[in-house]
């Protein structure tokens, strides 16, 4: 997906947990923002899986799994918070997530706060694939 393409996609749903944070404001459980910005997803027609359950390897090695909190568009990675403020290690768990399932691009959406804060992460380790092996490694995905 290009740049532009993933700049977008951001932008939208952003723009969704901007519409669940004015309907509900701070102060309920993750799960609660968790339902209702899927239905905003739905509404906006993005794709999307919830809880979607990954495989963790380390040194090609199963050595665990996570849940994403969405997974847009076979994209963009979102993992939601609903804490008073958003701290660096929740950053640097979203870059974890990011680097773990080599997903280019993430989005940590607190609705905890009085304001809806959002920062958006990158994988810097991103594996691509290059001219001699046009194959990425995929971690595979539990359905």
């Amino acid at each position: 997906m290009n740049i532009s393409t993933v700049n977008d996609l951001t932008h939208k749903i952003i723009g969704c947990a901007m519409t669940v944070h004015t309907a509900l404001g701070n102060g309920f459980q993750e799960v609660i923002y968790q339902r209702a910005l899927a239905i905003e997803l739905q509404l906006k027609g993005l794709s999307f899986e919830r809880e979607k359950e990954m495989l963790i390897f380390y040194r090609e090695m199963h050595i665990g799994t996570r849940r994403v909190d969405f997974f847009v568009e076979n994209a963009v990675m979102v993992e939601l918070k609903a804490v008073e403020k958003l701290e660096d290690v929740h950053k640097a768990q979203a870059i974890n997530y990011c680097e773990a399932y080599n997903i280019a691009d993430g989005l940590l959406i607190n609705f905890g706060a009085k304001s809806l804060e959002f920062k958006r992460v990158y994988n810097k380790k991103l594996v691509t694939p290059n001219p001699g092996n046009p194959v990425i490694p995929v971690i595979p995905v539990i359905q």
